[in-house]
């Protein structure tokens, strides 16, 4: 088949960048799923925001002005915008959907003709995605998927002797770093001085409470941190659809507490993975009891150690030509 991805993020990137840190859950996928497709034997172009056309793997990278709109294919993906389907023929039509949308936005943001003209299925990423996007919006069908990490991450050595008394947060810190570093001082940090926070920058971060910064560069770097993590500590955000520091964390063997906001209910196991809690009160107490029961860490570890590599990119990718 002949497949497409348009972009319009103001991120130019390409498979090169994959390890970036300004590479975001949407153009993870579309570096992964690019280079799958094109793997299974399919003829694979990413049209995004890049000075300078190229090809990585196999996948031919272009600038969006390079659009035709006598270009033919046979699926076209696109990442948010579903007006960038203007610049191109295709016989089938999937848009990638990062966020949740009420009607009102989605005609604002001036999506609703291309939606009516292409009938695009919709991918959806979880339970809490499929709950909260508008009926009208999923009215020409959905694919349901779930990401899968890095080969990084599946690949990174595990070593308990690298693993400190500290915790971790590798979201955004728009996704409630806020309130998790309030919890951290008043509810955590004055019951167990001995332990440590690790967070993406922030102005709030506060060596007085032992909170630091994280190592914000690549991916690899990241890594480095996470491995020497007890605990992933995500409160969670609705704006969160599936939430992939939570499953890199997953990767890694790292337990997490959350409170379950928005997606992050679905990333964890209650008691087999980590711990969902109630309210924040909870959050706090599960945080110390990892910490502090050797036992119960080891028990949730061992548990994440049978799950690793269950989720692979080459499984997303026949996943979704399956639903197609």
């Amino acid at each position: 088949m002949k497949i497409c991805f348009l972009d319009n993020s103001h991120i130019p990137y390409t498979a090169n960048d994959l390890n970036s840190k300004l590479i975001r859950g949407g153009e993870n996928a579309i570096i992964h799923l690019s280079n799958e497709l094109s793997k299974l034997g399919n003829k694979v172009e990413v049209f995004n925001n890049i000075e300078n056309d190229c090809i990585r793997d196999n996948v031919k990278w272009f600038n969006l002005r390079s659009l035709n709109k006598n270009s033919v294919y046979d699926v076209a993906f696109t990442n948010n915008d579903i007006r960038l389907f203007d610049n191109i023929i295709a016989k089938k039509y999937v848009a990638f959907s990062h966020s949740i949308q009420t009607i009102e936005k989605f005609i604002r943001k001036g999506q609703l003709f291309s939606y009516l003209k292409y009938k695009p299925k919709i991918v959806l990423l979880g339970k809490y995605h499929k709950e909260n996007r508008n009926y009208l919006l999923k009215l020409f069908g959905t694919i349901n998927l779930e990401w899968a990490v890095d080969p990084l991450f599946l690949e990174a050595k595990l070593d308990e002797n690298l693993i400190e008394n500290r915790a971790i947060f590798t979201s955004r810190r728009d996704r409630n770093l806020d309130l998790l570093i309030k919890l951290w001082i008043k509810d955590i940090f004055p019951k167990n001085k001995s332990i440590k926070l690790y967070s993406t920058p922030s102005e709030l971060i506060n060596n007085d409470y032992n909170i630091f910064e994280r190592n914000f560069g690549d991916k690899k770097l990241m890594i480095q941190d996470l491995l020497k993590s007890k605990v992933l500590l995500v409160p969670g955000h609705k704006g969160e659809l599936y939430c992939i520091a939570a499953e890199e964390a997953r990767e890694l063997c790292i337990p997490i507490v959350t409170l379950g906001i928005g997606s992050l209910s679905e990333r964890v196991e209650h008691g087999i993975t980590g711990f969902i809690a109630k309210t924040p009160e909870e959050f706090a107490d599960y945080t110390l009891k990892i910490f502090n029961d050797e036992n119960l860490w080891k028990d949730l570890r061992n548990n994440l150690i049978k799950l690793r590599g269950t989720k692979k990119w080459d499984e997303v990718a026949f996943n979704l030509l399956s639903q197609i």
